[in-house]
């Protein structure tokens, strides 16, 4: 696409941009896009959007690391909407779904009167390779210190306030178990899980010396899970 003249922005100069897994063909989220931040897509290759509630464009991954490398541009047929397949590096959601797509919706009416069933949940990528890629852009963190990413305040502050954050996300963990809230927990553990891994990339330890410690213990007596 060299220019812009299909498309039909809305009075706020914006475009709704769906995009997808190139390779799945699954959803992974809905954005919005204006002209500036449809250039940046195409000139970088990867996919930057504009944010209507901060007002500003933004390059997806630029902190987490979890960037979108475009493989496609479409046009719908009315050129009010805009499809971008992309080959993802790592979850498109910041809760750390691998889509954004995730929460059934309760209560739906079919055509006959009756319910719609809600789906099941998409089954997440795997716990190890979100830990790991996770672990991998700490490490990045750590070695590039960017000015805008909470992973750097973390690291400036050092040891004490990492621990001391890691012992704040225990307590908030075992308050929502307390509470019952499957989702609660999930999104504390979610902290938890972050935290601990800051601490280890603090400390110099890696994914792999925690598998062999845990991989060690099996059919030790004093250790048998």
């Amino acid at each position: 696409m060299d220019s812009f003249s299909k498309l039909k922005f809305d009075a706020l100069g914006l475009i709704p941009v769906v995009v997808q897994d190139a390779r799945t063909k699954r959803l992974l989220m809905l954005a919005y896009m204006n002209q500036e931040s449809l250039k940046k897509t195409q000139e970088t290759g990867e996919t930057w959007f504009w944010s209507r509630s901060r007002k500003t464009l933004w390059h997806k991954g630029a902190t987490s690391g979890n960037t979108q490398r475009v493989e496609h541009m479409i046009v719908d047929c009315d050129g009010d909407a805009v499809l971008i397949e992309v080959t993802p590096r790592g979850p498109a959601c910041h809760t750390g779904e691998e889509s954004c797509f995730f929460t059934p919706l309760i209560g739906e009416v079919a055509a006959d009167g009756g319910s719609v069933p809600a789906p099941e949940k998409p089954v997440p990528a795997e716990i190890g390779q979100v830990l790991h890629e996770l672990s991998r852009t700490i490490v990045q963190r750590k070695r590039d210190l960017p000015a805008d990413s909470y992973t750097t305040a973390l690291f400036r502050k050092g040891l004490d306030h990492i621990a001391k954050k890691v012992a704040e996300e225990s307590a908030e963990t075992i308050l929502a178990a307390k509470d019952h809230s499957k989702k609660q927990i999930a999104y504390e553990t979610a902290d938890l899980l972050y935290h601990l891994l800051v601490l280890l990339v603090e400390e110099g330890v890696s994914l792999g010396d925690v598998a062999q410690e845990l991989a060690g213990r099996k059919g030790k007596k004093k250790r048998e899970y």
